[in-house]
Formats: C-alpha cells, sequence, structure tokens
C-alpha cells in the first residue's frame, strides 16, 4: 500500500450482521498491510452492543469514537482491536454524558475508609464460608484465606469435618468449623440449623466454593438460601444448586450477590453460554433487576451488575487469572471491603478491581504465564496497600484505559 497510514471507517457502530465479501477482503488487506491504523469510532468488524467480531474485523493501533465510549469499545474482544482508545466529545453537553440514567460505565472504584486503630479483629469484618468438599481442597483455603490477605478481620470456615485438617495446615489463621459430612465428603443437610445459628453472629455469608455437586449438598444450599439473613454472596457450586430454584434469590431478606462464569451465568439464564458471551450485559442486567442481586459475570473485562440496571466494566486483570481458584480469590476479596466499611453496591465493585489489580501486580512481577490462584492471593495484601497510599495513581493513571480528547 501506497500510504503512511489508514483510517478506517467502514462500519458504524450499529453493525449487526457478518462481515463478508468485498468489505471481508478490505479488512483482511488493511491488516495485512503492517500500517498505523486508525479507527473511526469502532474497528470496522467489531458490534458496537458486544464486542464480539462478526466474521472478520481491523486490528487498529489507535481509535477515535465520539461522545461516549460504546459497549464494544469496553469488551473483549474488541477492547483488544481498538488499540489506544480516544473518546472525544464533540458537540455533546456535559448533561448527556454525565446523566445519571447512563447505566453502563467503566469500574472507578472509591477509595477505602481508613483503618481505625484501636479497632478489633470482629469490627474489620467476620464471615462465615462454607466450602469445600473431598476433591476440592483449594476453593475453601483460597476463599476463606484471601478475605484476610484482603483486610478482613475474621474467617470462619465451615467445611466437611475430614478435610479440615488439610486445610488448616495451609491457613492456620482461619478458624474452623468442621461439619459433618456426607457419604462423598460434603456438607451434610443436617447441618443446616448449626449454620443457620452461625450465620446469625457474623457480618456477611459465602457459600458455594468447591461444595460438589452431591444432592444433598445442593439441597442444603436451595435450603439455606432463602432463610440466611445477612448479606449471602453465592459461588461455584452453590449456584449450580441454586440455577434449578432461583426464585428463591428472591426470598433472601438481604442483598444477595452472585458471582457465576460464563458457563453458571447460562445455568441461571436457562441460555447457552455462546449467548452470555453475545450479550453479556443486557442479560446481566436484567438477571441483576428480576433476582434483586448483584451479579459479577466473571470474565475478561467482568462485568459488575446492579439491582437497578446499572452495569460497571472491570478493567483491572489479565489473562494470567484464567486459572483454577482464581474466582475463589475473587470471592475472598469481594467479603472484606464490605467488612472494611463499604456500603454492599461499593464493596462488590472494589472487590472487583482489587482482584484484578492483584493479578496485575503478580503478572508484573512473574509474566501472565504461570499465574497461579496462590500468586493473585499472595499479592493482595500488596495490592491493598498501593491501592490506599497510590489511590489516584493505581485508579487513573494504570487503568487509563481511554484518553479524553
Amino acid at each position: 500500500m501506497q500510504c503512511d497510514a489508514i483510517v478506517d471507517a467502514l462500519f458504524g457502530t450499529g453493525l449487526t450482521r457478518v462481515v463478508d465479501g468485498t468489505y471481508r477482503e478490505v479488512i483482511h488487506l488493511i491488516n495485512q498491510s503492517k500500517k498505523p491504523v486508525f479507527s473511526i469510532d469502532i474497528p470496522s468488524g467489531i458490534s458496537g452492543n458486544s464486542g464480539q467480531i462478526m466474521g472478520e474485523a481491523v486490528k487498529s493501533d489507535y481509535t477515535v469514537t465520539f461522545g461516549l465510549p460504546k459497549r464494544g469499545n469496553m469488551l473483549y474482544p474488541g477492547f483488544e482491536h481498538c488499540g489506544k482508545l480516544y473518546v472525544t466529545h464533540i458537540s455533546f453537553p456535559p448533561s448527556l454524558y454525565n446523566n445519571d440514567s447512563l447505566k453502563v460505565e467503566m469500574n472507578q472504584p472509591v477509595e477505602l475508609p481508613g483503618r481505625d486503630k484501636k479497632r478489633h479483629k470482629g469490627t474489620f469484618g467476620d464471615v462465615l464460608f462454607i466450602a469445600g468438599a473431598s476433591s476440592y481442597l483449594g476453593a475453601p483455603y483460597f476463599s476463606a484465606l484471601s478475605f484476610l490477605k484482603a483486610g478482613g478481620g475474621y474467617s470462619r470456615l465451615a467445611s466437611p469435618s475430614s478435610i479440615t485438617p488439610f486445610v488448616a495446615n495451609k491457613g492456620s489463621e482461619i478458624v474452623f468449623i468442621p461439619q459433618e459430612e456426607t457419604l462423598s465428603v460434603s456438607i451434610a443437610l443436617k447441618n443446616k440449623q448449626r449454620l443457620l445459628e452461625i450465620s446469625e453472629q457474623v457480618d456477611m455469608v459465602v457459600m458455594g466454593p468447591g461444595l460438589s455437586l452431591n444432592e444433598e449438598t445442593q439441597e442444603l444450599v436451595r435450603q439455606l438460601t432463602p432463610d440466611i439473613r445477612k448479606p449471602l454472596l453465592i459461588d461455584g457450586d452453590g449456584i449450580t444448586a441454586i440455577s434449578e430454584d432461583i426464585k428463591l434469590i428472591k426470598e433472601q431478606q438481604n442483598p444477595t450477590i452472585l458471582t457465576p462464569h460464563p458457563a453458571e451465568m447460562a445455568r441461571i439464564a436457562q441460555i447457552s453460554t455462546n449467548d452470555v458471551l453475545a450479550n453479556g450485559i443486557s442479560l446481566v442486567q436484567k438477571k441483576a433487576k428480576s433476582l434483586n442481586a448483584y451479579i459479577v459475570l466473571k470474565g475478561a473485562h467482568s462485568l459488575i451488575g446492579y439491582p437497578d440496571k446499572k452495569v460497571f466494566v472491570n478493567m483491572s486483570g489479565n489473562s494470567g487469572m484464567a486459572t483454577a481458584g482464581s474466582g475463589d480469590v475473587l470471592t475472598g476479596t469481594i467479603a472484606p471491603m464490605y467488612g472494611l466499611g463499604l456500603c454492599l453496591e461499593d464493596a462488590v465493585r472494589t472487590g472487583v478491581f482489587l482482584h484484578g489489580f492483584s493479578g496485575d501486580l503478580a503478572a508484573a512481577e512473574k509474566g501472565e504465564d504461570g499465574i497461579t490462584a496462590q500468586d493473585i492471593l499472595d499479592y493482595l495484601p500488596f495490592a491493598l496497600k498501593q491501592y490506599r497510599e497510590e489511590y489516584d495513581e493505581v485508579v487513573w493513571h494504570f487503568y487509563k484505559s481511554l484518553y479524553i480528547v
């Protein structure tokens, strides 16, 4: 090509069909040109609503979008096709782009309250984790210990009695509540009343990491869900259990947080995983509102949905965090944000951000290949320290994913 650069303006943000024919050939030539590419609004071939590639898409070096960033600019894989992303408000009035009616924005979390030196461990958050089974020793450990690593004060773990010594060998700071177990070494239904009594003593309950798919344990989750009278976070196998009777979430008298990955979200919504990936924001809005719950749809640029249909796109994190146990660390990172004094809605999005930030610190030191959940957990204290001491630097510079022109 006899040019210094290419300006890509083949399609607008309303593309709804698969790119084919001459347009596909042109996009292919652009990507093969090795020239700097500037895209207008969004790289051609990217869906403005979902960020999905519509057959073939331009891989841009720079994208200038108008008014506000589009959903497809922020969601993968569209985000990585944008290159450096700039937004210009052009003639948009501030009343339009600062309007409270806008329901989708990037997750820029709030500052944490200071730690009162006169407080004791119980006042920095007291959380009950109901987690673990014979084949899942990591999940209870990662969730319960990450709570402490992220600033929480008192971490109680209810897990099957025979696995408790193995978890305690690694996480001796956790307070253990051994539970009677099923034949397959999962938490038995007969523990229900005792668990409800303990739940009355704590600030929040986390239920689901590594619980197993044992039917008796799944039934325990379904019976506990409407009866727990504290904020409840349900993850992993707990989500599988309540997916069979999702209306139980509506019976919860206190706020509920669900942290599904796409396949678990598909079970909640009774649709395919591909449909979840293609319609993430609208689906999270719909389900968070209908269930009156907070939903964290985990993935690259996780989505945090509120019951009022507001959705935050989280920009922290990296591909190295796609590893077993990472989601368990996430549950344990959300819970202490509430114990540290944030309201629940701020605690959810701050916990998601901090989890990703810890993974990014680990990647900066070790590279993305080979990061484990243990690495994410180990970096949490440092992430929290930087977050507190260099808040502006972390939020506005480290994660400055778009530039205002």
